[in-house]
């Protein structure tokens, strides 16, 4: 057993980039702890949690024994029970005591994005901050969101606390404060046990690639900002040749050890475990027991065989169509993790090689966009939607409009309103219809957020819309069109990005059937970062692409137009050098 299990603190916390693990590490973790005797909780805050696959059984926001893990109990989050709960809460005092349009005007004060967030980080606070919530576990393990919205979560006991000091007002887009007042010392307390080294530790989940890697040096250290200095960082997927003849195997390989010469400073100080890639799935109990294990437990990698045949298209067949409608938006859009930065860069360069006037942008909050794009034609731009700044320009026109012509105290209110972490989901979500709206002249490529956050975004329309009247009494044009246009195909073609596993497809098929009953289409999918297409004598690598087979058949029976994009060193420049296409 890995050396920091034995020495674990009642609180670990795994974080890290969408994609790299994090849900498995946290699982295999919580596993071990139990098998040695401790009875565990494992607790997951993603908003997209897919805890239950991995674990192999359904789960509720309630703790649920695992069969065959004796010890082990788990639990979702659910988001947004959590925000019905805290509404009724807040509400239902006032039901029969306020006329019914006051009674409205809270629901609809509630109605938010950050109103989820806030009932989400209730029910997480109380498992942190409450010691009768959690007595008689030895270990409560959290396998938090991607890193954005971890980094969101944690600083939430500050920022709500500080805006419940500030704000003398008695009211904000959470409705009433009377009801953040009683939080507040749940809130503190759960910041104190998150900055106790003693009772609490991160573990930084990554790949041995350099932007995973990148992300979990800026995560760790904004988490010891927060006072989270107790540290471990776990490299997943660590891949050693067993055939250095197969060149993919070797290029892996290679791709790896110069990630590892090149670790970053702050990740080389830190406690380090590596994970050896496995040759199989890491779902279910039997998996996960071999996590640790420097082998998997010398499972065999099976059988030479074929890899499975498609009629796949490849990136020139995504390319065409999009260059022959001369404009519109092309959204990536899934886990995070998966490659839609890449993909999304990889798009925008050859669309604007095509000749017309490109825009590459992003919502991700953990964007790195600008590095994917690279070396970029004169008529391709590329910029990013910086929370603080389109927080800071809206709240400067709210008060230059609405906030002119009220006196003294009126302003304040309303400054006091603005200081709201609300009002950063307003302005993002405005700056996200103002890149949609350039679609009707030229192309928009948007790197867009992990799930969650982005059904969020989305989700956010008609709130916004409250939100902004009550604060303005205008909705911008672009906002008043954003979902016709989104839900145009001739305007909109919205790409479900994957890898060829069982999470990151299930994950997009589940964005799927939200976007579907939102009114929007999408396009394609791209199953990206496949090994079928490739032709391999490395027995482990094999045995993964023989692992990739049932998700290709589960995507391509059901969609019509699926790409296949074959694993390149270089993911990025592996789209175009190629082609894309599959030989």
């Amino acid at each position: 057993m890995d050396s920091f299990l034995k020495q674990a603190p009642r609180h670990l916390f795994f974080t890290g980039k969408g994609g790299v693990g994090k849900t498995t590490t946290a699982c295999a973790t919580a596993l071990a702890l139990a098998e040695r005797g401790e009875r565990v909780l494992l607790v997951s805050t993603d908003p997209a949690s897919n805890l239950d696959e991995v674990l192999g059984t359904p789960l509720g926001s309630a703790p649920c024994m695992i069969p065959g893990a004796s010890g082990l109990e788990a639990l979702n989050v659910d988001p947004e029970a959590a925000a019905r709960a805290y509404r009724e809460k807040v509400v239902g005092p006032y039901r029969g005591v306020l006329p019914d349009a006051a009674v409205q005007s809270i629901e609809e004060q509630l109605s938010g994005a950050c109103t989820v967030e806030i009932a989400a980080f209730g029910e997480f606070a109380r498992l942190l901050g409450e010691p009768s919530a959690t007595a008689g576990y030895g270990h409560v393990v959290f396998d938090t969101a991607p890193t954005g919205h971890t980094l969101r979560l944690l600083e939430l006991p500050a920022a709500w606390t500080q805006f419940i000091d500030a704000n003398a007002g008695g009211t904000s887009c959470l409705g009433p404060l009377s009801g953040l007042r009683e939080q507040e010392v749940l809130f503190r307390a759960t910041l104190a046990r998150l900055s106790d080294g003693a009772q609490t530790a991160v573990v930084l989940v990554a790949r041995p690639d350099p932007e995973s890697l990148a992300e979990a040096e800026r995560s760790g250290r904004e988490l010891a900002a927060l006072g989270l200095a107790n540290q471990s960082l776990v490299l997943n997927g660590v891949f050693v040749a067993q055939d250095p003849a197969d060149s993919v195997a070797a290029a892996w390989q290679a791709r790896v050890e110069t990630a590892l010469a090149n670790l970053p400073p702050g990740l080389a100080r830190l406690p380090r475990s590596e994970i050896p890639l496995k040759p199989f799935e890491m779902l279910g109990l039997p998996a996960l027991r071999r996590f640790w294990s420097p082998n998997g437990d010398g499972i065999a990698t099976g059988a030479a065989e074929d890899a499975v045949q498609g009629d796949w298209l490849g990136f020139e067949d995504l390319l065409a169509p999009l260059l022959q409608a001369g404009k519109g938006v092309v959204m990536t859009m899934g886990k995070g993790g998966v490659g839609k930065t890449t993909v999304a860069a990889a798009l925008a360069r050859a669309l604007a090689r095509g000749g017309g006037a490109v825009h590459l942008t992003t919502t991700d909050p953990a964007a790195h966009v600008a590095a994917a794009a690279g070396d970029t034609p004169p008529n391709l731009t590329v910029s990013r939607i910086d929370p603080k700044v389109e927080t800071r320009d809206y709240a400067a026109e709210v008060m230059a409009t609405a906030g002119k012509d009220l006196d003294d105290a009126g302003r304040a209110l309303l400054e006091e309103d603005l200081r709201s972490p609300c009002t950063e989901e307003i302005a993002v979500f405005r700056a996200f219809a103002r890149e949609v709206a350039r679609a009707e002249e030229s192309f928009v490529v948007i790197d867009t957020a992990p799930t969650g956050h982005t059904l969020l975004l989305l989700d956010a329309a008609e709130a916004y819309h409250r939100e902004v009247s009550r604060s303005t009494g205008a909705l911008p044009e672009a906002v008043r069109h954003l979902l016709p246009r989104l839900r145009d195909p001739k305007l909109t073609r919205v790409l479900l990005v994957a890898l060829p596993e069982a999470t990151p497809v299930h994950e997009a098929a589940a964005l799927e059937a939200d976007l579907r009953r939102a009114g929007i289409e999408p396009y394609a999918w791209v199953l990206n970062q496949s090994l079928t297409p490739l032709t391999l004598t490395d027995p482990l690598l094999r045995a993964r692409r023989r692992a990739e087979a049932r998700y290709l058949r589960e995507v391509t029976e059901s969609h019509p137009r699926v790409v296949v994009l074959p694993w390149h060193a270089e993911p990025g420049l592996g789209l175009e050098s190629n082609g894309g296409r599959i030989t």
